[in-house]
């Protein structure tokens, strides 16, 4: 079996569960392995940290904040494949190695993701993400179609993925964006899935193979209380969903069948998140312009 190199990305900044993030990279079964630490902790605490791991990673400390750490950490990566993990969350110990042995069995295969566990702040489990019953591939473009029609995003967050380097350097830094929505600010993680899936092929894997800590303590996107953007995670669902409307992968027609959602979604979130009825505009813009392209 080919074992190509894996980069482990880990973009950071804070150090609470830091050390058993790292140690659940540095306990992978799968041989070649990078461990590539980006640090942008305002204190010296993850530095101090990988201190004592020195001679099995590579450190860096990073100015860039947020999604320009994330962005600065993946491009610093040599391997074949890329695997991220954010500085909270934690690997099975044999995430990587089923995750290279999926890629292996296809060059087509640009992103695989596994089934996956919440846990909460004293590592306990809290909730079981398993978006399908059985492993198995789908084409990107199914994945961009069920995820932008079901407004949902079932592959879950960056530390359950990998993907191929070369795919990310074919991207560039419009990572985030997708075709004219830049979603930096919102579903950057559904962006980057479409487009580094792009024309070829997806694979989950039925094992659970990563954990995401949710702990509302912390400062993460996932807290409403922390993140000041987070009305732009309803706002994208819209947004995406005009943008494949406009590149053909969802039909005029689809778009008509979705407005009660979208208008149910609105009416419950645009008096807390105004971005969100700014996307509902939108939205009825360009419905009304397709009906006055029908009548002309």
């Amino acid at each position: 079996m080919s074992l190509p190199l894996v980069s482990i990305v880990i973009p950071s900044y804070k150090p609470g569960h830091f050390e058993a993030c790292l140690k659940s990279a540095l306990g992978q079964s799968y041989p070649n392995i990078e461990i590539l630490v980006s640090d942008n902790c305002p204190t010296e605490t993850i530095k101090d940290m990988c201190a004592k791991y020195s001679g099995h990673l590579i450190y860096q400390r990073n100015s860039a904040l947020r999604e320009q750490n994330v962005l600065t950490a993946l491009f610093a990566a040599k391997g074949q494949l890329i695997k991220p993990l954010f500085d909270d969350d934690v690997l099975h110990p044999f995430c990587v190695e089923r995750m290279v042995a999926t890629m292996n069995m296809d060059p087509d295969i640009q992103l695989v993701f596994s089934s996956s566990q919440v846990i909460n702040v004293d590592n306990e489990r809290t909730e079981l993400r398993r978006p399908y019953q059985a492993s198995g591939s789908m084409t990107a473009r199914d994945m961009q179609r069920s995820m932008v029609l079901g407004m949902r995003n079932f592959v879950g967050e960056f530390s359950t993925i990998m993907f191929r380097r070369e795919r990310l350097w074919e991207i560039g830094r419009h990572l985030f964006r997708y075709h004219k929505h830049d979603c930096t600010l919102g579903l950057a993680d559904v962006a980057a899935y479409f487009n580094l899936a792009r024309d070829g092929k997806v694979f989950y894997i039925d094992e659970e193979l990563s954990y995401f800590r949710h702990d509302q303590r912390l400062e993460s996107n996932s807290n409403v209380n922390s993140n000041p953007n987070f009305g732009y995670c309803f706002s994208d669902y819209i947004d995406l969903l005009i943008e494949s409307c406009d590149i053909g992968l969802v039909a005029p027609e689809e778009l008509v069948v979705m407005q009660p959602t979208v208008d149910d979604v609105a009416a419950r979130l645009s008096g807390i998140f105004p971005m969100v009825g700014r996307s509902q505009q939108r939205f009825h813009d360009v419905l009304a312009a397709q009906r006055a392209g029908a009548a002309s």
